[in-house]
């Protein structure tokens, strides 16, 4: 038996054969060509023919990991039209008399280094983008294709690293779980593998590839990211135990829709789901969410190639209200900047984004973009139970701006005879150290506090949360951070606001009644986290 261990990015247990997976990346030769104009034709009927499989991507995805996390493709497709890098492959054709597939290789060398030498870390991201688009334009000039699970029966896929491409073009069906020698748990095939409820270990390692073939038997444990190759009776007896209770615990977690989220002495606490888009709601309906928490409306700003319209943000709003039939809908104003990066809103290279131009920064810097976000929202509010919250909040002056805004844009509404909600609650998420510290004068100001937990976590302990690199120095439980969220809950109550946490801690069930005697009122998660949450909440006793 041998033992490899990586990181675990979705919690089960995967019991199976091996499958390499093996791209099909032929290998590039360099040709000098007499016809240039034909080369920049089959350049061009290759694009045509990508752009048309990555729409096909899209919608699969749409359908299997939702609007928010299938934008890649759109992205992808965008690349595809980007002037510089049609520009660099056509000209390489023209310069050197070399063959389409050459040209495509060497601009997407170029273009990759370029991005993984900038010190954004979103830009960096870009390099594995530029290689995945450069791959399958390469492949449909020579005619090769990617090959997918390469049976009928369900296996577990190794690899490298997968593209989020080929992630979502695998048939899901047939696989039981990814392992890849590299990647971080905030890589786009790990943040998918989590939406398709797949168990995956990334990170594993160059041994991995080195130490497998096709056809071997295999333990997969999303929980502890280890990997069992061969393994012995006793190995093999242990695990596939801990599969049964583990799903076992999912059946019975499946009793629990329709109740409530009571723990034994009586305490209520109410569970709500995050989400990145209006298609995500079904997700929300079907694990019995009590309302959302976190509606990230900058899929809106993501999704379109130019400022969406206020009819079109109402249209959106309205409909996720509607859906969730009068339960509590909290709708994040839109948290561009950082690594959510839109081109036409024209953002300056930053040496530090994620400490930047940035969310609430963009809005009181920008107020027609942020007016119009609020006349939506507010004309939305009729049609359910509005909450809106205002991220990367750091001082008083910045919600005293917001609150005059708001007012402003009520009053411009009610002059136009345009009817809102007067039970709108309005909160702010707090995800800076500062926003912890000074809650006590932010607390008067709102209705609610939710808390950022992943950038708290970020800006506390001064690790960039996209760098793999650090990973082993991010400790989410670190004293400091809970230290943070427990002075907000005091500071929320003190003054009549509720408080929240919004961010990945909140699905961290070893963490729940540390969360609870802290008064935190309420935990909003991942809609696959929800009845998870709902039982952990269920089975504890502060009175004791």
């Amino acid at each position: 038996m041998k033992t490899y261990q990586g990181k675990g990015v979705y919690g089960a247990i995967a019991v199976g054969k091996i499958s390499l997976f093996k791209k099909s990346d032929a290998a590039v030769k360099r040709i000098r060509v007499v016809d240039t104009d034909n080369e920049k034709t089959r350049f061009e009927q290759a694009k045509t023919l990508a752009i048309r499989q990555l729409q096909e991507i899209y919608n699969k995805a749409l359908k299997e990991v939702g609007e928010a996390n299938a934008a890649i493709f759109e992205i992808h497709q965008m690349m595809l039209d980007d002037d510089d890098y049609n520009d660099s492959i056509n000209n390489i054709i023209d310069s050197q008399s070399v063959n389409a597939e050459y040209a495509v290789a060497v601009t997407a060398d170029n273009f990759a280094e370029m991005f993984a030498a900038m010190d954004d870390t979103y830009m960096k991201a870009r390099a594995a983008d530029v290689r995945d688009i450069s791959n399958r334009l390469i492949n449909n000039l020579s005619g090769n294709f990617r090959i997918e699970a390469p049976s009928d029966e369900k296996v577990i896929i190794c690899a490298g690293d997968l593209a989020p491409s080929e992630t979502v073009s695998l048939d899901k069906d047939k696989v039981l779980a990814f392992v890849t020698a590299y990647g971080s748990s905030n890589s786009h095939t790990a943040i998918l593998a989590r939406n398709m409820n797949i168990p995956a270990v990334i990170g594993v390692g160059d041994e991995l590839l080195n130490g497998i073939k096709d056809g071997d038997e295999a333990i997969v444990d999303g929980y502890t990211g280890e990997i069992f190759i061969d393994p012995d009776e006793e190995t093999h007896a242990k695990l596939l135990e801990k599969q049964h209770v583990d799903e076992e615990k999912k059946r019975l977690l499946q009793e629990l829709k329709g109740k409530e989220n009571i723990t034994l002495d009586g305490r209520k606490i109410n569970v709500y789901a995050n989400i990145g888009s209006v298609g995500d709601i079904g997700k929300v309906l079907a694990n019995d969410a009590g309302g959302i928490g976190l509606f990230r409306s900058e899929f809106l700003y993501l999704e379109n190639s130019d400022y969406p319209t206020e009819e079109q943000q109402f249209a959106a709003y309205k409909k996720v209200l509607e859906s969730m039939a009068g339960k509590k809908v909290i709708i994040r104003t839109l948290d561009i900047g950082a690594d959510k990066k839109v081109d036409y809103f024209n953002l300056k290279p930053e040496e530090n984004p994620a400490l930047g131009y940035r969310a609430i920064r963009i809005c009181l810097t920008r107020p027609e973009v942020f007016r119009t976000q609020l006349r939506a929202l507010y004309r939305a509010s009729v049609f359910g139970n509005l909450g809106i919250m205002f991220p990367m909040i750091t001082s008083v002056s910045e919600l005293q701006k917001i609150m005059a805004i708001c007012e402003e844009v009520k009053s411009e509404l009610k002059s136009q005879g345009a009817e809102y909600s007067d039970k709108i609650e309005l909160g702010i998420m707090i995800e800076t150290p500062a926003a912890a510290i000074i809650s006590d004068k932010l607390a008067p100001m709102v209705d609610f506090f939710s808390v950022g937990t992943n950038d708290l976590t970020q800006y506390t302990l001064a690790c960039d949360r996209q760098n793999p690199d650090i990973e082993q120095f991010v400790d989410t439980h670190h004293e400091a951070i809970l230290r943070l969220i427990e002075m907000s809950a005091e500071n929320a109550h003190k003054h009549g606001a509720w408080i929240g946490i919004c961010g990945e801690l909140g699905a961290d069930t070893t963490l729940t009644e540390t969360f609870l005697r802290m008064g935190i009122d309420e935990l909003s998660v991942s809609p696959t986290f929800v009845l998870k949450v709902r039982d952990a909440v269920r089975s504890i006793d502060l009175s004791k």
